[in-house]
């Protein structure tokens, strides 16, 4: 593999394109080097990717010139947006419009686009077991990265569509962690009932992404689904009673309430909670632990991640 094969990444200071960055600076072999895009490159952590040797350059997902600028030369491309930012499935998809015109015209050889399932195929704006939100979506930050898989693919870019799943790392920074009930109990809250939820490491997605690129043609043109481990609420609740060293329960709360709980995107993650748990064999099917491990074999399971992140998950 030839040394100087350029990587691109996208959200290089995020939670996935950080992991993948830091694979590739960490991987003694180097076979690639990193070309780490941000919106800021005088920020901390872009600082501490240079730092590290990665290289550091500006791009803005809804700037298609620097896009294509930061393409230039690049084999590869991690691409990945942000719902969370902005709340607009619409700006997602022109985001994913403008990454896949810039890695066309770079002739970037291998694209990898994380993405999620468009769950209006199992949901049509029809079907009335959940509300159709922004008027035509249903789980508008799943349904957008999913929509947008043939931006990708209609312009012959060879592509690998890297399915991830729910962070763990949400129950540190997104409010999804134990809350202290009435009776001064902790608790989760998911509209899930007793069926699995796929959960990985934030990092270990970008891992698995480096494993991808290590792979190199094996990929293309496939979806690769990636968990680190399949738990339903009650085993969840089990590790985080374990890793904490005081009581969580599992609330299985329907997603009508759940949707109704009034925090920015509550209904979005409402219906997001109910495909998974109406769909859960093709959800938990699409999510090969094992073919993740294979990609990264430092894939670690929750308590793993507990054992390190457990005293960051804010208690109240």
């Amino acid at each position: 593999m030839a040394k100087d094969k350029v990587i691109a990444v996208i959200g290089a200071t995020g939670a996935q394109g950080g992991g993948l960055a830091r694979a590739i600076l960490g991987d003694p072999q180097r076979p690639f080097r990193v070309r780490a895009l941000t919106r800021h490159a005088a920020s901390e952590k872009a600082r501490e990717l240079a730092a590290l040797g990665g290289e550091v350059v500006e791009a803005n997902l809804d700037d298609p010139e620097s896009l294509q600028r930061a393409f230039q030369g690049a084999h590869g491309a991690y691409c990945v947006t942000n719902f969370w930012e902005h709340f607009s499935p619409d700006k997602e998809l022109a985001q994913a419009g403008n990454l896949a015109q810039a890695a066309k015209a770079a002739g970037v050889e291998h694209v990898i686009w994380s993405t999620l399932e468009d769950t209006r195929r199992w949901v049509p704006l029809t079907d009335d077991r959940m509300p159709t939100l922004m008027e035509r979506y249903k789980v508008p930050h799943f349904d957008a990265k999913g929509e947008a898989e043939h931006l990708f693919s209609e312009l012959g870019l060879p592509t690998t569509f890297l399915l991830t799943s729910f962070y763990w790392d949400n129950l540190i920074h997104f409010g999804l962690g134990p809350k202290r009930g009435h009776d001064g109990v902790l608790a989760i809250a998911f509209p899930m009932g007793n069926r699995k939820l796929p959960g990985i490491a934030a990092q270990d997605i970008g891992r698995c992404a480096y494993g991808v690129f290590r792979q190199g043609q094996e990929h293309i043109g496939k979806t690769v689904g990636i968990a680190g481990e399949h738990l339903s609420g009650p085993e969840m609740a089990v590790a985080l009673t374990e890793a904490l060293g005081q009581e969580v329960r599992y609330h299985d709360v329907p997603p009508e309430v759940y949707r109704g709980l009034g925090f920015p995107g509550a209904e979005d993650l409402g219906n997001m909670f109910q495909f998974k748990r109406d769909f859960n064999d093709d959800f938990c099917r699409a999510r090969d632990p094992e073919r993740a491990r294979s990609l990264n074999p430092g894939l670690q399971n929750f308590r793993q991640w507990l054992a390190e992140n457990g005293t960051r998950i804010p208690i109240d």
